[in-house]
């Protein structure tokens, strides 16, 4: 019975350690989770809060520009305005220049995007996350598809923006802290590059470039308030700082845009600064556009020399295969089986011949007349032609 009771209060400890150890590997497990989506952010970032007068709890805008490869973070400075406070490399983001079609197509998104608290992803794979909230009204205005497409950590991309772990862990306390100082959502803003009138001349041939420069709206009236822009669709289209003439009209994504206006001030800026920047885009298109044609002409002319010198020479020879059957058979040095391989030779020649004055038109046909004219030999009359001696 002793050794019974021994045995009984052994189980129960290791029962109890057990107990313990599964305790303990919770709490740790809760603790690395806390430490993760709560860490403040990092001394750097702080001291640069505080140089530029923000505070813990300032609003956030992100902005995101592709060919650059780099995501800004603006934060609300106390004085009211929006000044950058970071800008990360981006480690990788997916697809190219241009937005998001539909699911699958691997492409990161672009436009105009609203970050809400259920967007955040403290427990995300990819250490930690927000969901951009693709497709946004635009999106769905054009039929384009797409979901879970994130700002996030681990530098891996599937149509993401993926980011280094220290990296989105500040990003990630940044947003977090805006929420906890009452910003009830902060924006995101991708671009396939700054939108500036150079960059959109360097992209001017672009399937997306009327599309970019709807985008540009947006970028510039940002940079001329440093105030994130309201945003809405109308009309299949972004509006920026719109409020409708009548206040009983809505914007409707898919209807067309009501009479609108924007701030008195910002319009005047926004319409000397289009101006300028539109003077600047055409001319420099035109310009490149000439040269573009020119260039495409001199390939063309470039192309039809070669083909026509390529012709003259398929013809030279079949002409010089020609002349040789004809003194092979005047001498008749040649078997008849054997002379009309040749023959079958020269007329292969000449269809590739045809083949290529077909392919040149008739300026080639009219050259290679005048060649033929020129290098064919003269006619010989019979009877001056050698007596062929008979075959046994």
């Amino acid at each position: 019975m002793f050794v019974g009771l021994v045995r009984m209060n052994r189980l129960k400890r290791l029962a109890g350690a057990s107990l313990i150890a599964v305790s303990l590997a919770a709490c740790q497990g809760e603790s690395l989770y806390g430490a993760k989506h709560l860490q403040p952010v990092s001394h750097d970032v702080r001291d640069k809060m505080q140089s530029l007068n923000m505070s813990k709890s300032s609003p956030v805008l992100v902005r995101i520009f592709k060919e650059e490869a780099e995501l800004e973070v603006w934060r609300q400075t106390k004085g009211g305005k929006y000044a950058l406070l970071e800008t990360y490399e981006i480690c990788k983001w997916s697809g190219n220049l241009g937005p998001k079609f539909k699911e699958g197509d691997r492409q990161a998104p672009e436009g105009y995007y609203t970050i809400r608290p259920a967007q955040m992803n403290p427990n995300s794979s990819y250490h930690l996350s927000f969901n951009l909230g693709f497709p946004n009204a635009f999106d769905r205005a054009h039929g384009r598809t797409g979901s879970h497409l994130m700002v996030h950590g681990a530098c891996s991309s599937r149509g993401c923006y993926a980011m280094e772990d220290d990296q989105i862990q500040d990003i990630y306390a940044m947003g977090r802290d805006a929420f906890l100082g009452g910003q009830r959502a902060f924006q995101v803003h991708a671009y396939p590059f700054r939108m500036t009138a150079k960059n959109l001349v360097a992209h001017y041939d672009s399937p997306h470039i009327d599309f970019w420069h709807m985008l540009k709206d947006g970028y510039d009236q940002f940079d001329l308030t440093k105030i994130p822009p309201s945003v809405d669709v109308c009309g299949k289209r972004y509006v920026f700082n719109a409020k409708p003439d009548d206040p009983s009209d809505k914007f409707v994504p898919t209807e067309a845009c009501p009479a609108y206006s924007i701030p008195r001030g910002l319009e005047t800026a926004m319409s000397e600064r289009q101006k300028r920047d539109n003077i600047y885009f055409q001319s420099r298109v035109a310009k490149l556009s000439a040269k573009k044609e020119k260039a495409a002409i001199a390939a063309a002319e470039a192309k039809a020399k070669a083909q026509e010198k390529e012709a003259a020479e398929i013809q030279k020879a079949a002409l010089q295969q020609q002349e040789a059957v004809d003194a092979a058979l005047s001498t008749g040095s040649v078997q008849p089986q054997a002379s009309g391989a040749i023959g079958k030779t020269a007329a292969a020649s000449k269809k590739m011949l045809g083949f290529f004055t077909n392919m040149l038109g008739n300026e080639a046909e009219s050259k290679a007349a005048e060649f033929s004219a020129n290098t064919a030999p003269s006619p010989v009359p019979a009877s001056s032609l050698p007596k062929s001696k008979p075959i046994n």
